[in-house]
């Protein structure tokens, strides 16, 4: 079968239906059936990126994400943020992050800048 760019719905799903197929029993890298694959999960690739942009999270979110990955506690990120309470007003969005902030959240956990920078939405303080 021909492998062509993806141009439409109708495109990128047909190529979904014959990549599926290698899903089960990967090909060998270097063999017709291989490179056949890797150029398809390539097309797909670059038509997903361009048609269904995945945004950078919410810092919040970015934080959590972190801790649940690393198994923080909010304890964990006094250095970086500051007293106990100021982490749970952060983590509770009733307080933006400052740009120190930032930068030790990014220093101390690897959070990255880019994610902790975006403005985040705070909640109503009521």
């Amino acid at each position: 079968m021909e492998i062509r760019p993806i141009h439409t719905e109708a495109d990128y799903q047909a190529a979904l239906h014959d990549v599926s197929a290698y899903f089960d029993h990967e090909p060998d890298t270097g063999t017709p059936d291989g490179d056949r694959f890797d150029v398809l999960l390539t097309l797909i690739e670059a038509y997903e990126a361009r048609n269904f942009p995945i945004g950078l999270p919410d810092p919040v979110e970015a934080i959590k994400f972190r801790m649940e990955q690393g198994g923080l506690t909010p304890k964990d990120l006094v250095p970086a943020i500051g007293r106990l309470n100021r982490v749970y007003e952060i983590l509770a969005r009733k307080r933006p992050l400052t740009i120190n902030m930032i930068w030790r959240l990014h220093e101390k956990f690897g959070i990255p800048a880019e994610s902790l920078i975006r403005p985040s939405k705070l909640s109503a303080v009521v």
